[in-house]
């Protein structure tokens, strides 16, 4: 009766054996162990060894991908933050230190531009479209305009003045979406534009140095910016082109415009004309000051297309801060407590503006998802 238990248990072992050897090749660990202490033969061990083996180098490589492209998006913000902020301070040195004329200035970062895009597209970082020069006319003018006014207004303001009077860019395109193009804007949203504007007018109305010509002139190039960006959005959804695609035709139709217009506001060939004697730190400044506006361009197209809406935006915010800051500190701008409280106002607002726009994109983005 024992030997009988003893070869029924024997039995036992050896179908549980053969039961849990049938299993996958995750458990053959398993299988050694209830086998009485019996390991798998070598050639497994080894295939498994080699299998651990392709599998950390895959996860190597991940890694290293990972670590590559976020490399690549922290270098991509990096120059934009470098040259959006040095265009800035390279535009002012110029007006202060050379009083090189504002539209000759424009005209050089025109052609500057339309050269960098002419090598970009030859090194097929993107494909030029042909486009009717009649469906551009209206706003490459406006190109124009707004580069014109914009400069302008810097070089006729202190940097944070100039720096505030953009973020009115906001409100004015919700006003010409909401009146003109009879848009619908969320109470949040129109309820953000109060303290940007509120900032705006605390800062103006205590600066120090408060130019009324300079004031004029950042209205106009809030005025000309906001249309340009709406006619932008409109344009690009019309002739179903990206913004360097759009770019490429606007920056040479801009340069022939400025070209005709310069000689009647700019002397040309005298003494503080765009072809006029100057000196070699002058000239290089200046080209200097082109390649810097081109590459804020790329730099912008580059960020857009390899990030979220939510970075482009936050790091924007933060370029904001450090132009303000870096304003007061080159050119010693005085700053009062209540021009402070201008800025902190109207970035509040801007970040408020920023949130609930995202958030209202998200949800548009769910509810077409969710949409059977």
């Amino acid at each position: 009766m024992g030997g009988g238990r003893a070869v029924y248990a024997a039995s036992a072992r050896l179908g549980l054996s053969a039961a849990l050897g049938a299993e996958t090749s995750g458990c053959a660990s398993t299988v050694a162990e209830e086998g009485g202490g019996q390991g798998r033969p070598e050639a497994d061990r080894a295939s498994l060894s080699q299998a651990e083996r392709l599998w950390l180098v895959g996860v190597m490589a991940s890694l290293a991908d990972r670590v590559r492209g976020n490399g690549r998006i922290a270098a991509g913000l990096l120059v934009n933050l470098l040259v959006s902020i040095c265009i800035v301070f390279l535009n002012k040195w110029i007006y202060v230190h050379h009083g090189f004329p504002n539209m000759s200035l424009t005209l050089v970062h025109f052609v500057v531009t339309w050269l960098g895009l002419f090598l970009c597209q030859k090194l097929n970082i993107f494909a030029p479209k042909s486009l009717p020069p009649s469906k551009l006319l209206l706003l490459a003018l406006s190109f124009c305009g707004f580069v014109v006014f914009t400069n302008l207004s810097l070089q006729n303001n202190t940097i944070g003045t100039y720096q505030l009077a953009k973020a009115m860019t906001t409100p004015v395109i919700i006003v010409i979406q909401t009146f003109y193009y009879k848009k619908t804007i969320s109470v949040k949203i129109q309820l953000t534009l109060i303290p940007i504007t509120l900032g705006v007018i605390l800062n103006s109305y205590y600066d120090v140095k408060f130019n009324f010509l300079g004031m004029v002139f950042a209205a106009l190039g809030v005025l000309v910016t906001s249309l340009y960006q709406v006619w932008v959005g409109a344009k690009q959804h019309e002739l179903q082109v990206n913004s360097m695609q759009l770019l490429y035709y606007q920056a040479p139709m801009s340069s022939a415009m400025l070209l005709v217009t310069v000689p009647f506001f700019e002397p040309l060939f005298e003494e503080g004309g765009l072809f006029g004697p100057w000196s070699v730190t002058a000239l290089f400044m200046v080209l200097l000051s082109g390649v810097t506006a081109f590459m804020v361009n790329l730099s912008i197209y580059w960020i857009i297309g390899n990030t979220s809406p939510v970075t482009y935006n936050m790091f924007g915010h933060f370029k904001f801060c450090i132009t303000l800051l870096g304003g007061y500190v080159l050119f010693k701008d005085p700053l009062s407590v209540n021009q402070g409280l201008g800025m902190l106002c109207t970035l509040f607002g801007i970040l408020a503006y920023t949130h609930f726009k995202l958030s209202e994109q998200e949800g548009s983005k769910s509810k077409l998802v969710q949409r059977p």
